[in-house]
């Protein structure tokens, strides 16, 4: 009488070629991503070069046209042209998002190294600061400094940069007590270096690693909160070609001008999808 086998067969070299997890292909993903941020930043820091149309002024009698070969991303209710405002809306995006993740570097490593370098009192003092900035939900957050700065493009970045302080600050503070207890750190002040100097040359530049890449994972994050506050109508005035306010401007138009908020949304979803895979990257979780 026969015997059934209880292994089951291993697949061949068909199956293996063509599993589903075969078909993603990482460095693929990680240069196209590259590629649509250094496009986004070409956008940014010279959009003539990409569009001959205005941003601002629109034309008459072209109002509401669908997309055609003269307006590739369609008009919109005032004849300006969609595909020339998103491509000068990346200078306001990105810019908004540097400066953004500029602040949060920069205050944050602050905070970061004097709880992490001090301990005791000091880093007691610091880390519930912190932890009541993180438990606070960040756009509610952002609108609170909008608030107290006032409406713009340059407050809302700015406000978006102090909601993140919180995030780099934990951050830092883990790597500078990871480093602080290395045996160079140690050898460097029994070898009579000072409080400062050590900091200076060895904990801080060994702890900024993980936090720089951190900071490139950020950027998207800063793209669509000031978006989103865009949207809300806290950002740039109009006629400003700000992403978040095009799509805030197109909404009333959906049912006959679909383009005036579909084309701007991809735009920042795009933009933002590459930063987020170039950051994963650089913080060594591409895969």
């Amino acid at each position: 009488m026969s015997t059934v086998s209880s292994i089951a067969p291993l697949p061949d070299a068909t199956s293996r070629t063509f599993r589903p997890g075969r078909l993603r292909h990482p460095p693929f993903v990680l240069a196209l991503s590259t590629a649509v941020l250094a496009l986004a930043l070409l956008f940014a820091v010279a959009p003539s070069l990409f569009s001959g149309h205005s941003a601002i002024a629109g034309l008459a009698g072209q109002q509401l046209k669908p997309p055609s070969i003269a307006h590739w991303l369609g008009t919109d209710e005032l004849g300006r042209d969609v595909y020339a405002r998103i491509v000068h809306g990346a200078r306001y995006s990105l810019s908004g998002a540097a400066i953004a993740v500029g602040i949060g570097l920069g205050l944050g490593t602050l905070v970061g190294l004097l709880a992490g370098a001090l301990g005791g009192r000091t880093d007691g003092v610091l880390m519930r600061l912190v932890d009541v900035m993180l438990a606070i939900p960040t756009l509610l957050l952002s609108l609170a400094f909008i608030v107290i700065l006032g409406f713009g493009h340059v407050q809302v970045a700015v406000a978006v940069g102090i909601t993140s302080v919180a995030s780099f600050a934990r951050l830092v503070r883990s790597e500078v007590m990871t480093v602080r207890r290395s045996d160079y750190v140690e050898a460097a002040f029994g070898s009579g270096g000072t409080f400062a100097a050590v900091l200076w040359r060895h904990v801080l530049p060994n702890s900024m690693t993980t936090v720089l890449a951190y900071a490139a994972l950020q950027l998207g994050w800063a793209i669509l909160q000031i978006s989103a506050l865009g949207f809300l109508g806290y950002g740039a005035p109009p006629p400003t070609p700000e992403w978040g306010l095009m799509i805030a401007e197109g909404r009333n138009y959906m049912a006959r001008a679909w383009w005036l908020t579909v084309f701007p949304g991809l735009a920042t979803i795009v933009v933002v999808l590459a930063a987020n895979r170039v950051g994963r990257a650089l913080s060594g979780h591409g895969r």
